[in-house]
């Protein structure tokens, strides 16, 4: 009996000590998600979306990387756009969200039998909405310029989730 009482309390032991997981890893940390739009009219065409991964430092800081790729036809000129970035994301409240990203971007263009290939840089600073995982909101490019950008506005809407 003494033999039975001593072996069932040393399985037991060893399965209470097997089940503590509670120390996080670096994965349970990381979350991915992203963006995406469209937008469609007569004669112009959007397509876009915007992977990334972030690792969560805590309820208010995140730090990530995103990749994003574009695609516009407007009447005879089309546009593919690779771009390939950093992002910080500060969750001050509940409710709100503050970014920060670099992003570098490479554009080609055709519009016939032309074509054009050029590069350049955005650095945003935004501000969302934010429910859980999910923001919505606005964000500027301090780097914009007109002559070099193929967007028309140095803001943008911000729509990013995670999982």
């Amino acid at each position: 009996m003494k033999k039975l009482t001593l072996l069932l309390f040393i399985s037991f032991s060893a399965t209470a000590f097997s089940q503590n997981d509670s120390i996080p890893t670096f994965w349970d940390h990381v979350k991915f998600g992203g963006g995406f739009g469209f937008g469609f009219g007569s004669n112009n065409t959007t397509l876009a979306i915007a992977p990334s991964a972030i690792y969560t430092f805590n309820d208010q800081f995140a730090f990530g990387v995103t990749t994003s790729y574009l695609y516009s036809k407007n009447y005879n000129l089309k546009t593919n756009v690779f771009g390939a970035g950093l992002v910080g994301l500060y969750n001050p409240f509940e409710f709100l969200q503050v970014s920060a990203e670099f992003e570098q971007s490479f554009a080609s263009q055709k519009m016939g039998f032309e074509k054009e290939h050029f590069n350049f840089p955005a650095l945003y600073v935004g501000l969302a909405y934010r429910s859980g995982w999910f923001a919505a909101g606005l964000r500027y490019d301090i780097l914009y310029d007109e002559n070099e950008s193929i967007y028309a506005s140095a803001f943008s809407p911000i729509v990013r989730f995670y999982f």
